[in-house]
């Protein structure tokens, strides 16, 4: 099979042109619960690619507990996943952030460490599903403090937030972007996940979206609803900023 077959082209709202940039994924290999090697990564990156996206900004966990990443892990995979995509010809751009758990090993990280970021200081923050972060407005603060400028990923999933909504509008007025995962709106994550997304996208408070693709299953669910084109429908209305940021 040729790549120009890979790269067939679909019509704008049967493909994800119109967003450009991933920037929130798991495809770097075998840092955390994502790519699991190199080959797997470049394949998710052809089928994206295929999708219409031209540029992949990949977050790995930096979580110490679970995933204790930091620069020095993830470059290596970074690099060897680029040049697998250049061996294979696969015309992107691949770059380097984090996904941050808001705890308090994050602090020790803030001041110690060497942040990895988005381009232009954007940082892509998350939280425990499990329990409620106290503290994340003094993290955000924090941040913006430090002159970093916090993304919260995917803040549609946090079930303790979904009968408080005034807390999504609380992070937008503390400076703080909020990123949707496409496959929210599929109903792929449960009903009520998908309700909240809906409504973010109602209200106009997402500001970027991000595949935050972790395997083969997402990516299939992702091409399902995409080249059905009900993605492009949903969104195509809203001031997304992905290309804005990020291109």
């Amino acid at each position: 099979m040729g790549l120009l077959h890979f790269f067939k082209s679909y019509p704008k709202n049967d493909n994800l042109e119109w967003l450009g940039a991933d920037m929130h994924s798991h495809i770097l290999p075998a840092i955390d619960d994502g790519s699991p090697n190199v080959a797997t990564s470049v394949n998710y990156i052809k089928q994206l690619a295929a999708l219409g996206l031209s540029k992949f900004i990949c977050t790995p966990h930096i979580f110490k507990e679970v995933y204790p990443n930091s620069k020095k892990t993830i470059q290596p995979a970074l690099v060897q996943t680029q040049q697998e995509a250049k061996n294979q010809n696969i015309n992107v751009e691949i770059y380097a952030a984090a996904e941050y758990m808001m705890d308090v090993d994050f602090l020790e990280i803030l001041k110690n460490e060497e942040i990895l970021t988005l381009p232009n200081k954007y940082i892509l923050i998350e939280m425990s599903y499990a329990a409620k972060n106290n503290n994340i407005e003094q993290y955000i603060f924090d941040l913006s403090i430090k002159g970093y400028k916090p993304i919260l990923a995917h803040p549609e999933r946090y079930n303790y937030y979904h009968h408080d909504f005034k807390k999504y509008q609380r992070f937008k007025d503390l400076g703080c972007l909020l990123q949707l995962n496409a496959l929210s709106v599929t109903g792929y994550y449960g009903k009520e996940v998908k309700n909240v997304a809906l409504r973010l996208i109602q209200q106009n408070f997402v500001d970027v979206v991000g595949t935050d693709l972790h395997h083969q299953k997402h990516l299939d669910a992702l091409t399902d609803f995409t080249r059905k084109g009900k993605f492009y429908e949903l969104l195509s209305k809203c001031d997304i900023q992905n290309k804005t940021l990020f291109m």
